[in-house]
């Protein structure tokens, strides 16, 4: 039998799954906490900003949307970062995310738009 941590949400109009609590641990992060947070190459440059993360089938984090370039969200696009290559790190209460990359390269990655996503 699966477990809860296995299943994940399922796409679908009604829940036949009976409902289930779970504990939040202290060494958990909230996602809240990390959309808007800066992202740091590790020379500490800054490269971007998290703007979105990509849940796959309701059940893994599979993408980690990074908006890079812009002024004050004018000419700004979007790349999807493997959450995999990104280390997080609570610098005085405030998460930084950090990848071994730098603005030219993020700049010139396969972008992301919205428009293309189903919902």
């Amino acid at each position: 039998m699966s477990s809860s941590s296995d299943m994940g949400m399922k796409m679908a109009d009604t829940a036949t799954v009976k409902l289930k609590y779970v504990t939040v641990k202290p060494a958990d992060v909230m996602s809240s906490k990390l959309v808007g947070t800066t992202v740091y190459n590790n020379k500490k440059e800054t490269v971007g900003e998290v703007e979105d993360l990509v849940i796959e089938n309701g059940k893994t984090l599979t993408g980690v949307v990074v908006s890079v370039g812009g002024f004050l969200g004018m000419g700004e696009s979007y790349v999807v970062l493997d959450p995999s290559t990104l280390a997080i790190h609570d610098m005085n209460g405030k998460w930084a995310v950090y990848a071994d990359t730098d603005k030219d390269t993020l700049k010139n990655a396969p972008k992301f738009t919205y428009s293309k996503m189903k919902k």
